[in-house]
């Protein structure tokens, strides 16, 4: 199991180009992340999304009989 430190805390990737394409670096520190998106030409520092906020669906599947 892993650590649950970070959890809580904000996180910042920086994603090639212009925020369609692949992570390329995260952090918990935004003054880093830019640093490293200066690297990159195109990339662009977002928040990153929490894990538990992502969308699940409320559908059920159907049952066989």
């Amino acid at each position: 199991m892993g650590c649950s430190c970070t959890k809580k805390r904000q996180q910042y990737e920086v994603v090639a180009d212009g925020g369609n394409g692949k992570v390329l670096y995260s952090s918990v520190s935004k003054a880093t992340s830019e640093a490293v998106s200066r690297r990159y030409a195109g990339s662009i520092v977002r928040e990153k999304e929490k894990e538990g906020a992502l969308a699940t669906s409320t559908t059920k599947p159907p049952t066989q009989k």
